[in-house]
């Protein structure tokens, strides 16, 4: 259990240059005078393996109209949400000062950057690369929530010309160099992402960033859930587990062995992390599920990754990451289909029943049709008679 436990904890001193072990990640809020209690209320003493900065713009930013953030039940799956937060933060300049930097402790303090422009996020890299705290840089070029803005990640000349730019940068090699990307569904863009990534000297790349404009309806208001761009967002926690995995896994395939993938969306439970590093992710962030449930998350999910890895018999990250084997129908887990209801009048409708071509009722169904067919040949042979 202890190999375990350690096998948990990131090892600081290499956590950026290749991510040896699992982190699980704080967002920094936008608002500065929340940020540095929310730091030590988060980080400090938890199994949290960093902080990550909400991505920062040159200037401040207030973001979209209020409410633009929205959490619902998704069931096993946790709580999904959907934002269109449209990149509310203080500035660069505020992320990096020196209280700021210093509210991480200890903790690696990673500086995430979505500017408005190139030549902003060029600025901005210099000037996160000069300061001495700052342990990596991760480049947005995922945000699908600003009215105007295309996303970066489905540009992919564009994207070319972004890195191209910022690994030439005079202030780059200072700090290890993160890229985070859009969800990719089609798998020509998957390879085609991959071989302009692999192009450039970046440390990691994170999958995935929110499932852009999506709608959520509000049945009863009949209305969106969220105000701004009407009602269009970014999906995120249990909503997106799934894909986030696809991309995790196709990814790590694709990218070259020096270049890490770090895992995120969906992760609830010590099973969902193990299901990213499963699929190849050297290093989890946690989002939703910290916004939903504060702190405690961290040291929850790793105690339940541990006890995981203790029942299936591994003692280290390594045993397991990337190891996904091929679909095998007798080592598939035998699970009974849940049972899925909606409420129709005032009444439970249990859809397994309902469906005509579920196992159980095929066999009704069969002996209804014949009952009908003889029912018809009476009939005819009465024509006749």
């Amino acid at each position: 259990m202890r190999a375990a436990r350690e096998a948990a904890q990131p090892r600081h001193s290499v956590v950026w240059q290749s991510l040896e072990q699992v982190c699980t990640f704080v967002l920094l809020p936008c608002s500065p005078e929340a940020a540095m209690g929310h730091i030590h209320g988060s980080c400090m003493g938890s199994p949290a393996g960093a902080v990550l900065s909400k991505s920062a713009t040159l200037v401040k930013q207030d973001g979209n109209p209020l409410p633009r953030y929205k959490e619902q039940d998704v069931g096993p799956l946790g709580v999904g949400s959907i934002n269109s937060e449209g990149l509310p933060n203080p500035g660069i300049d505020y992320l990096l000062q020196s209280t700021t930097v210093g509210a991480a402790g200890a903790k690696p303090y990673i500086v995430s950057l979505s500017g408005l422009s190139l030549d902003d996020n060029l600025e901005m890299f210099g000037r996160a690369s000069a300061v001495e705290g700052v342990a990596a840089i991760e480049l947005n070029v995922a945000c699908p929530n600003i009215p105007g803005k295309p996303v970066m990640a489905y540009d992919f000349e564009q994207l070319t010309v972004a890195l191209k730019a910022v690994t030439t940068h005079p202030s780059f090699g200072r700090k290890p160099l993160g890229v985070k990307l859009a969800p990719y569904f089609d798998m020509p863009h998957f390879r085609q992402a991959a071989d302009i990534l692999n192009l450039f000297p970046i440390s990691y790349v994170v999958c995935i960033n929110t499932i852009g404009n999506a709608l959520i309806v509000d049945t009863e208001a009949e209305q969106p859930l969220i105000a701004p761009k009407g009602g269009f967002g970014g999906l995120g926690g249990g909503y997106v587990k799934h894909t986030a995995l696809a991309n995790v896994r196709q990814m790590r395939g694709l990218l070259k062995d020096e270049i890490d993938v770090v895992g995120v969306g969906g992760v609830f439970t010590g099973a969902d992390a193990f299901d990213h590093i499963l699929c190849g992710a050297s290093a989890v962030q946690v989002a939703t599920c910290h916004a939903v449930e504060g702190p405690d998350c961290f040291n929850r999910i790793a105690k339940e990754l541990e006890e995981l890895m203790a029942r299936k018999g591994y003692n280290s990250i390594d045993e397991f990451r990337g190891k996904l084997r091929d679909f095998d129908s007798k080592q598939a887990t035998k699970r009974s289909s849940p049972k899925k209801k909606i409420a129709l009048v005032n009444q439970d409708v249990d859809l397994d029943a309902a469906n005509p071509m579920h196992p159980d009722t095929v066999p009704v169904v069969l002996i209804g049709i014949i009952v009908l067919l003889l029912g018809m040949l009476v009939r005819a042979n009465h024509m006749f008679d």
